[in-house]
């Protein structure tokens, strides 16, 4: 689809998708669309299938079945998928894991230009001035020769997030970037995220923070035992849920006791 015919142009599809770990059936056909240059928020309990969900949109957990495009590349999941389709399409994305994953051995600046320089084959001239820029926007530019272990966990965070940014993602994935975080360092990567929205990033984002993914996000879907069970704006889905069971978790969230 083209914005040129008329219609939306969408960054992120994907359809019936379906994934098992043994006899654990977690994603149970789920479907949605994301439009390009917006954020969709996943919240639900836990082990409702967000991280799977989020994981599968990178084939870091390859789904079993259903179809998922990103950007221009699109794969039928429930077919023998080549390695080097796998990796082309996993190259359309950057991944924000919950607990930092860098370096420990790199300095701030090495872990950023790792996958653009090595994986990307670009110049390291090029890709050193861009990460001195992301540095910068995610308020580290003083950092860049530090190690991991120098910086606060929401530094790193920050840090993880630049190196995503890296890769020129069209998709950009985020697996509750705060839970690993002390209380009082949350805003400053919560801070970041948003910029990028405002920036219009594509982004998906699984969250625990409600008030947060109320926002930030265009779209918010609610994923319950595998199945996306509610799916719309921030005013409804948070505001004015439909489903009885989207209710309770947003009260049993928003108002524990």
């Amino acid at each position: 689809m083209t914005e040129e015919a008329g219609e939306v142009e969408y960054r992120v599809t994907a359809e019936g998708v379906e994934k098992a770990f043994g006899d654990n059936k977690v994603l149970k056909g789920v479907s949605f669309t994301v439009e390009r240059g917006t954020a969709t928020a996943i919240i639900g309990p836990s082990g409702s299938g967000k991280t799977t969900l989020l994981r599968a949109l990178n084939a870091l957990d390859r789904p079993d079945a259903g179809v998922i495009r990103v950007d221009d590349i699109e794969i039928d999941f429930s077919k023998p998928v080549p390695k080097p389709e796998v990796r082309r399409f996993q190259s359309r994305s950057g991944f924000v894991f919950q607990g930092h994953n860098l370096f420990p051995h790199k300095t701030v600046l090495e872990n950023i230009i790792e996958g653009p320089h090595i994986v990307q084959k670009r110049p390291k001239d090029e890709v050193v001035q861009e990460a001195v820029e992301l540095l910068d926007q995610v308020g580290l530019a003083e950092k860049r020769d530090q190690y991991p272990y120098q910086l606060s966990g929401g530094q790193q965070q920050r840090v993880g997030i630049a190196r995503a940014l890296a890769l020129k993602p069209k998709l950009v994935l985020f697996d509750e970037p705060t839970s690993a975080l002390d209380p009082e360092l949350v805003g400053e990567v919560l801070s970041v995220i948003k910029d990028l929205a405002v920036e219009g990033w594509t982004m998906v984002i699984v969250t625990h923070e409600i008030q947060f993914a109320r926002q930030v996000s265009n779209q918010v879907l609610f994923t319950d035992r595998g199945v996306v069970l509610e799916k719309g704006s921030p005013a409804q889905v948070i505001g004015d849920p439909k489903e009885e069971r989207t209710r309770q978790f947003l009260q049993r969230i928003l108002n524990p006791l």
